[in-house]
């Protein structure tokens, strides 16, 4: 079982990347399934068939589904969520203020990806490609479950039997609305919908990630971003894709400068995802939506590649804590002492190995604090970081 989510910032490509991907793995033989977790929903388009929130038939070995998140959101969420919009009104918060609060961000693509769960253990499919909504936000929800489980363990009992005793004595002094049971059932589902996703995305021999892109400054910074955390969470990139390179055939003069623009750009992707299977596709000159088209794309990006296999094996890093101090782990097996020099600059740290340069963008979390030191061992950079006075 392979799942493969295809992820971008929006415009880059990424439904036809992922469209394109499914249509060459269901050609070569594997049971393939391409779900939408974007609420844009282009995978209809791509393919130009009707599509639902049930599984359908593009071509032989090859089902196609959109997924209705709010229809999931409402299933695990409408019982809390309602609770919720009571609490609101009754602090004086009404209207659709009040029910927007009632949903986090990235809940309904939450929910989306708790169906490739539900694929992945009806061993139905040989392949899962997510055609996932342009952020990869929603991924770092999926440390929920984790942080959650002491709860479910520990508290989520005693409130439930708490809610019982105080309710009807609230009732009597209070006009706060009480938590019934219903909600108590609402939250249980919500955590048993979302308990297993991270365990299945984040197996690298399962799961892995891919980042598509077009060779644009803004564009590359914001891959590169979505590289950091999907790296910082645990989650394995095993590809970069450049999407809509100019090709060698089109020699107007016209095109020179931005050649030349797209080659800058080129180098900084090489440069900041060295550790992964960098492939480029060119700008097609017509709209490649349609089983035949696409059938092409996936030719042209995949050769004689499947493209169900794990494309590389590297992880970006990984952070460890260490006392009140954090350390980034950067794999280096074959660098020896002399081949690696490092710097930072603001928000990037700039390793360098024999002629080899990568850039890594720090997350949030390490941005704030300083390089304390710096060693190689046994194959491994360790940068510590920590907080100074």
């Amino acid at each position: 079982m392979r799942v493969i989510l295809v992820t971008g910032k929006g415009g880059v490509g990424k439904t036809t990347i992922a469209a394109a991907t499914a249509i060459r793995a269901a050609d070569l033989g594997h049971r393939t399934l391409v779900m939408s977790t974007d609420p844009a929903h282009s995978l209809a388009d791509a393919y130009q068939v009707q599509l639902g929130d049930e599984p359908t038939s593009v071509v032989d070995g090859l089902d196609a589904q959109q997924i209705d998140a709010q229809q999931r959101l409402e299933e695990s969420w409408g019982a809390v969520r309602d609770y919720l919009t009571d609490i609101f009104d009754w602090s004086g918060l009404k209207g659709i203020e009040a029910e927007e609060l009632t949903v986090f961000p990235g809940m309904d693509e939450l929910f989306s990806l708790a169906s490739v769960r539900d694929h992945v253990e009806s061993g139905e499919y040989d392949s899962i490609i997510v055609d996932c909504a342009p952020t990869a936000e929603t991924l770092r929800l999926l440390s929920l479950p984790e942080v959650m489980s002491w709860y479910m363990e520990k508290m989520f009992p005693v409130g439930r039997k708490m809610a019982k005793v105080v309710r009807p004595v609230m009732s009597r002094v209070s006009s706060m609305p009480i938590a019934d049971e219903q909600v108590f059932d609402s939250v249980s589902r919500f955590y048993e919908r979302i308990d297993g996703i991270r365990d299945i995305l984040g197996d690298p021999e399962i799961t892995s990630a891919r980042l598509v892109m077009n060779p644009e400054k803004m564009v590359i910074a914001e891959a590169r971003r979505t590289y950091t955390y999907l790296g910082l969470f645990g989650y394995a990139v095993d590809a970069a894709i450049v999407n809509r390179v100019l090709p060698d055939v089109v020699t107007d003069p016209y095109f020179e400068r931005w050649r030349e623009i797209q080659a800058t750009h080129l180098e900084s992707v090489e440069e900041g995802f060295a550790d992964v299977d960098i492939r480029r596709l060119r700008l097609f000159d017509e709209e490649m939506v349609g089983a035949d088209r696409l059938r092409i794309v996936g030719e042209e990006l995949f050769g004689e590649t499947d493209p169900t296999v794990r494309l590389s094996e590297g992880r970006p890093f990984r952070v460890e804590d260490d006392g009140e101090n954090v350390v980034m782990i950067v794999g280096m097996p074959f660098a020896e002492h002399s081949d690696v020099d490092m710097m930072r600059h603001e928000h990037e740290l700039f390793v360098t190995v024999g002629p080899y340069r990568r850039s890594i963008v720090l997350p949030d979390s390490l941005r704030r604090r300083h390089v304390l030191g710096a060693k190689l061992h046994e194959g491994e950079l360790r940068v510590t970081f920590g907080m100074v006075e």
